[in-house]
Parts: C-alpha cells; structure tokens; sequence
C-alpha cells in the first residue's frame, strides 16, 4: 500500500507580521534592511504583508539579519484568557478589598490584579513597597488616594498612575462610594503553578 501524503494547507502560516515586529522592534527601516539583505523594498514590503512566501534561503537569510530563530516564526503563540469569574481570589494585604489575579499564575513578566474595593477600603496604615520595578494604577470606578511618603495623589475614574513599585505608599478608597481599580505590576512579585 502506498502512503498518501496530505495536501498542503491553502492558508500558510503568516509570518510577515512577526518578521515587521522584529525589524520594527530593533528600529530597522524596511530600506536599511533591504540594503543588508540584497533584497528590494517592494519584495520585503509584501513579505511582511504575506503577499508572497520568500524562499527558504531568503527566510534563513532575512531571521539572520534580525537576529531571529527561524523557528519563532511558525512557533503557536501561548495565549491564555482569564475570566473574571474563574479569577484566583487573592490576598495582598487589602483591608475590605476583593482581589482577583487576572494573569496567569505561571506568568512572571507581569502581573495583572482587579480589586473591587468598599467604601472603607484601604492598604493598610503604614506604608509599603512591592518587589517590582513598576506598579500602575488605572481606576475604573471610584476615588484612589494614594499616599507616598512625601505626597497624596488623587485619582479618579479613568485616572491611571504609574511610580516605582519600591517606592514606599498606601491607598485608601476616598468619597463614601465603592471603587474598582486595576494594577500592573511589573514584573510580577510572586508567581506559581497555574
């Protein structure tokens, strides 16, 4: 019996996206790349718009100069969705806080948390820090103060705030009324197993 071979699949893989993320990404010009590869604009141009496939020695070619494994290019991307509902409840030290992890529990690069905050709530009387380089604070719903050491900031909804996550504050809930915030950290202080 012979083998049958599968037909190939009329929809190839899209990789001029990830090829114009990479040159983008390192600041290149589609012209500067065409000057390092030999190649014309116009043939780059519609790589990147998966217009036309390059050849496998021009694909070799153009991840070279990007510094690009090959491989990354047909690589599944991980995407992983978190419901709210189904959001790991957690506890950071809030005092009438609701916290969810929005992110993934194995994802260290950032972290992702919704609190929904009462009237009263509050992160505590004394002031603490949080081992990341960056927090921010968006409010979706409410009035945030935040207090640093030497300064309150305000914020109200659609307010967002960025500060150094090592940088000493607190929050409370301000104006009588429930609020709900989300923070980034930045990367994430803690992670686990999903």
């Amino acid at each position: 019996m012979r083998a049958i071979h599968p037909d190939a699949d009329a929809n190839a893989t899209p990789i001029g996206a990830r090829l114009r993320a990479a040159r983008t990404g390192q600041g290149l010009s589609l012209g500067r790349l065409a000057e390092t590869t030999g190649l014309s604009k116009g043939f780059l141009s519609r790589v990147e718009r998966d217009e036309t496939s390059p050849s496998v020695a021009t694909l070799v070619q153009l991840c070279q100069v990007l510094s690009l494994p090959i491989g990354s290019l047909f690589a599944e991307p991980e995407i992983q969705r978190v419901s709210y509902d189904d959001a790991p409840r957690i506890n950071l030290g809030g005092v009438h806080a609701e916290e969810r992890l929005m992110s993934p529990r194995s994802e260290h690069r950032v972290q992702l948390l919704r609190s929904e905050l009462e009237p009263d709530a509050h992160g505590g009387k004394e002031l603490y820090t949080i081992n990341c380089d960056v927090e921010v604070l968006h409010v979706v719903k409410g009035t945030v103060v935040m207090r640093f050491s030497d300064r309150t900031v305000t914020l109200g909804a659609g307010d967002a705030l960025t500060f150094p996550g090592r940088e000493p504050h607190t929050w409370y809930v301000d104006g009588g009324k429930p609020a709900s915030v989300v923070w980034v950290i930045v990367p994430a202080p803690w992670s686990g197993s999903a």
